[in-house]
């Protein structure tokens, strides 16, 4: 599709916009359709599938067969099948790992990234542009002509647009809507402490250690599935020692995703856990980081090899469920 060139986002530590539109290209999707499409993905993921409602979607993850997350997502009904909403780069690795089980069902997988143009819709006045165009609505999840579109329950309301190629041209033609980059968006899934996990950390974490258990990521009343046995270990007898966390603060290092932390131990300072996400403009940093999760909230941190930076814990906004 051929948009407006996108626009860099503020600085962090500048007001948003009332209304901006961000291009989710960090974003991709997976299609699963086929009369066991429910049922196959029922068995592969931590999220309850067979009572996913047609108005919403649920966070889940799938993991490998030790209980560590291969892929992160948003999963929904669309159309006549299912569809997964993650980081385009975690769909390389988790993909071939979802169609090699499905080849015994009655269900075919795709990328179907390219189909679509997802932008991401937020700021103050985000509900209203919506209500003007889309009608007002309440929903998780809602399909419209040429796409679907869904609601995240932060507040202020954030929006996920997803349009066919055609149809987001003319959208964004007619409207004359000028697309800020990715970040914009990613700042705000960092400061909503969700695990956006990419392919650079498959197979690293069971999902607690990010939080999924805190945002309806995981059904512990559902079948089996792959990794329920370390996942429902992690609940019912303990043993999880991490969780997801956000940070702000500064740093002169350009971040990656192999950018390690290190957190303040009497006179020195020792590593303290990983990057998921982030943010960076100029030296202000926004990331969320999988650490201890007995780090305090006046915990001094900062980037590896970095000693003129300096980060600080942002209390999530939401309770971080204990384990049994």
């Amino acid at each position: 599709m051929t948009t407006n060139v996108t626009r860099p986002m503020w600085p962090l530590n500048a007001a948003a916009p009332e209304l901006y539109f961000a291009q989710l290209s960090h974003l991709g999707l997976i299609e699963i359709e086929g009369e066991q499409a429910e049922s196959f993905m029922n068995g592969q993921i931590t999220a309850d599938v067979t009572g996913l409602q047609a108005n919403q979607w649920k966070w889940g993850a799938h993991c490998d067969p030790k209980g560590k997350m291969l892929a992160s997502f948003r999963i929904f009904k669309h159309l006549d099948g299912l569809k997964m909403l993650l980081p385009v780069s975690a769909i390389d690795v988790d993909l071939p790992q979802l169609q090699k089980y499905a080849v015994f069902s009655k269900a075919e997988l795709k990328n179907a990234t390219s189909d679509y143009v997802l932008i991401g819709i937020a700021g103050t006045k985000a509900s209203q542009w919506v209500a003007q165009h889309y009608g007002e609505t309440t929903e998780l999840f809602t399909q419209i002509d040429h796409g679907f579109l869904l609601k995240d329950g932060s507040a202020p309301a954030r929006y996920i647009l997803g349009l066919t190629q055609d149809a987001a041209q003319q959208l964004i033609t007619s409207q004359a809507i000028e697309l800020v980059d990715c970040h914009a968006w990613q700042a705000e899934e960092i400061k909503a402490g969700y695990p956006n996990i990419s392919a650079q950390h498959a197979a690293q974490f069971v999902p607690q250690m990010c939080n999924l258990q805190s945002i309806d990521g995981i059904s512990f009343n559902k079948g089996c599935y792959m990794g329920q046995e370390t996942v429902a270990r992690m609940k019912y007898r303990g043993g999880n020692k991490r969780a997801l966390y956000i940070l702000s603060g500064t740093c002169k290092t350009l971040l990656n995703a192999e950018s390690k932390l290190e957190v303040a131990v009497e006179d020195s300072f020792r590593r303290a856990g990983n990057i998921i996400e982030w943010v960076q403009t100029d030296e202000q940093v926004l990331l969320t980081a999988v650490l201890a999760n007995d780090t305090e909230n006046d915990a001094v941190l900062r980037v590896a090899d970095d000693e003129s930076s300096s980060l600080t814990v942002i209390p999530l906004p939401y309770e971080i469920e204990s384990e049994e």
